[in-house]
């Protein structure tokens, strides 16, 4: 399994990636992650739409907590053809409960903890942490990754005016 060391950091600490880096104009990798209902769910199941994947380390720490309910207000304005989706390691039955006491509705989350098979495909798998690190992939409706914003400090939020434009534009295309 591929490994990148130092690439980001947690409160100044580096830390190692696990799992391919992909990149700009790659195919998507495909993966499993878990629904709130625990049904599985595949980013194969988006083709045709273009699909915002925002991995977070745990939605119930404050960071990740503020860039959820942000991209679930952001997702009112992006029409019908954009699905939002924020991965975490967190459990399915906790990312339901967060979801309903913050009101967030509008994103669609997923859990990575039984295989991190996102965390790998997309190469944000933490070792260190078994977390994900903080990342934003835009996928297009072709499966093509068109952007990616890997975040080096994790406790920082993403640059949120950077990934609405780069779906506009995939939108507007």
């Amino acid at each position: 399994m591929n490994e990148r060391k130092g690439v980001i950091t947690f409160q100044g600490g580096p830390l190692t990636l696990v799992g391919r880096e992909v990149r700009v104009g790659d195919p998507a990798p495909d993966f499993t992650a878990l629904g709130r209902d625990l049904a599985p769910v595949t980013l194969a199941s988006w083709r045709g739409r273009v699909v915002v994947l925002a991995s977070v380390p745990s939605l119930d720490t404050p960071v990740c907590a503020v860039e959820a309910r942000r991209f679930n207000q952001e997702a009112a304005a992006l029409g019908p053809d954009v699905r939002v989706v924020v991965l975490s390691m967190d459990l399915p039955f906790a990312q339901a409960r967060w979801c309903g006491a913050e009101g967030v509705d509008r994103v669609t989350t997923l859990s990575d903890h039984r295989d991190a098979a996102f965390g790998t495909a997309y190469g944000v798998l933490i070792r260190e942490l078994r977390l994900l690190a903080r990342a934003v992939f835009v996928v297009d409706r072709e499966g093509v990754i068109r952007y990616i914003q890997l975040v080096r400090e994790v406790t920082h939020e993403p640059d949120y005016a950077a990934v609405l434009e780069a779906v506009r534009r995939l939108v507007q295309g």
